[in-house]
């Protein structure tokens, strides 16, 4: 799933194709909203909202979207071929007369008015990248279950907008614990650092192609897809299991040495995944 700087880029990159112009061609391929045409209307910005894009449009319309695990927008210069998949897996199509943006295996897609945005949005928690930013209440969101595991709190969208499962995994590690610790049990300078550092992981990350967290070239994350290889602090092999995050498991990494707390056995399937 796309996290909050993937979301900032792709919504960046939207912007810059479609702001300020006006709708040659719209395409919703959705039944609820296939009669909607926005043609002649000018797009007038898109701005994401943690893991969400707001298309605002002339005339009091916004079209949300949101890229889930497979989701993608495409940016093609018009007489160029679409190369982001089948023409079947196509949700959206907003066309100019320079551009064309695509919307490819869109899990979410809807048109309502710009006025009843929080319908779609109005749940999260304060966005990292955006500016209700406010890390006091995404601290205060964070701490107000003390027996949740701090993976799961981190994931959820209620509490701050805009880390997915990479930045959980870092997160944790830099923060010196494991995702399964009781958020109540993290050390109290540790919480009060907490959104200082996910803000700055995210805010590094949002101009960057490649995601960094260690600031090593060529040894870009420190746990995150490094199950079995040693620890770029201790040496110790990292290790994997499954963590929920309220909807469905998740792999998730940590090294044993450098983040003490409880922890589960990796499940059998996943060790003889890794050895085949």
């Amino acid at each position: 799933m796309p996290e909050g700087d993937t979301v900032w880029q792709a919504a960046r990159r939207l912007h810059d194709a479609l702001a300020g112009r006006v709708l040659t061609r719209s395409d919703l391929r959705v039944p609820r909203f296939a009669t909607a045409d926005l043609t002649g209307r000018t797009v007038l910005d898109v701005t994401p909202r943690g893991k969400h894009l707001l298309t605002r449009i002339e005339g009091g319309l916004t079209l949300h979207s949101h890229l889930r695990m497979d989701g993608a927008w495409k940016i093609y210069e018009n007489g160029r071929r679409w190369t982001g998949g089948p023409g079947h897996q196509i949700r959206a199509i907003l066309g100019t007369t320079e551009r064309t943006a695509v919307g490819y295996r869109l899990p979410v897609l809807e048109l309502l008015r710009t006025a009843d945005e929080s319908r779609a949005v109005g749940h999260l928690g304060p966005d990292l990248l955006g500016p209700d930013w406010d890390p006091d209440r995404a601290l205060a969101n964070v701490l107000r279950d003390p027996a949740r595991a701090l993976g799961e709190a981190l994931l959820d969208q209620r509490n701050l907008a805009g880390i997915g499962n990479v930045f959980k995994c870092e997160m944790c590690f830099l923060l010196g614990v494991t995702p399964w610790l009781p958020v109540g049990d993290l050390p109290a300078d540790r919480a009060a650092h907490l959104p200082e550092l996910a803000k700055k992981l995210l805010e590094f990350n949002r101009d960057r192609p490649i995601r960094v967290t260690t600031g090593r070239r060529g040894q870009d994350l420190y746990v995150y897809g490094r199950a079995r290889r040693p620890c770029l602090r201790c040496g110790t092999p990292i290790r994997l299991a499954d963590q929920g995050d309220g909807s469905r498991e998740r792999p998730t990494y940590w090294c044993p040495t450098c983040q003490p707390g409880p922890s589960p056995a990796p499940s059998p399937a996943r060790r003889r995944s890794h050895t085949m």
